[in-house]
């Protein structure tokens, strides 16, 4: 399964206004690991950008004076994008930007959606956490994602953020500690230790069946997570195999 977490910087917020993409940054996963490739330029939009967009990014017109303009390098993000399911945090806002700068083109170029598949971490939010703000940074504190060092938006820093919180809420668990207050210093890395006695005057555990509406609300979550990784997810592999 290969998956590219894609955002972008814009002169503005609105393509009917003639605003531009003035950054990519795109990072790649295969089987939900970080492969190391990357697509990150910044272009040269043919217009002023934004002050108040100016104020989220920080990427003034003088700085992007000499940078290359998307048809340059559209033909090399097409190749990397192409046959992928995009991760992207509001997609429709990307999506919509991408595809505008296709049109502008005058070329027989594809919409995004001919292309490839997109997962919206946005949607997924709204339907794990209804009623609770949603956003990158949301996202980050409630899946203890460090993002201390994002001061402005950045694109490939928002997507490799957005990476880590994509697998965090498709429970991407990397570490696993079952010790004590001694794991902690280990950064909750998984810890190898001798075998430890158990009492075997304990009593019983007991074993609470769950409910109808209990095992309904399980089967949806496990159909959420089939739909975010692409296929079956780890606990319905865990139950074909028992």
């Amino acid at each position: 399964m290969r998956q590219i977490v894609l955002d972008t910087e814009t002169t503005g917020l609105d393509t009917s206004q003639g605003h531009r993409i003035i950054e990519i940054g795109c990072l790649e996963l295969v089987n939900r690991r970080k492969t190391g490739r990357t697509f990150h330029h910044y272009l040269q939009p043919d217009r002023e950008v934004d002050p108040g967009a100016m104020e989220v990014h920080g990427i003034t017109n003088e700085f992007l004076q000499d940078k290359p303009r998307f048809a340059d390098l559209v033909d090399e993000f097409l190749e990397f994008i192409r046959g992928a399911d995009l991760v992207i945090h509001n997609a429709p806002f990307d999506v919509g930007f991408i595809d505008y700068e296709f049109r502008l083109l005058q070329r027989d170029m594809p919409a995004v959606a001919d292309i490839c598949t997109v997962t919206d971490t946005l949607v997924m939010a709204r339907s794990m956490y209804p009623g609770q703000r949603n956003s990158l940074d949301a996202l980050c504190r409630r899946h203890d994602v460090d993002n201390g060092h994002r001061e402005l938006h950045g694109a490939l820093l928002d997507a490799e953020i957005l990476a880590d919180v994509y697998l965090a809420m498709t429970g991407g668990q990397t570490a696993l500690s079952l010790g004590g207050e001694d794991d902690e210093d280990l950064g909750g890395a998984a810890v190898a230790r001798g075998p430890r006695r158990v009492a075997t005057d304990r009593p019983q555990l007991r074993v609470v069946q769950p409910t109808t509406a209990e095992e309904e609300a399980h089967q949806a979550w496990l159909e959420r997570l089939d739909k975010a990784a692409g296929g079956p997810c780890v606990w319905r592999r865990l139950e074909e195999q028992s």
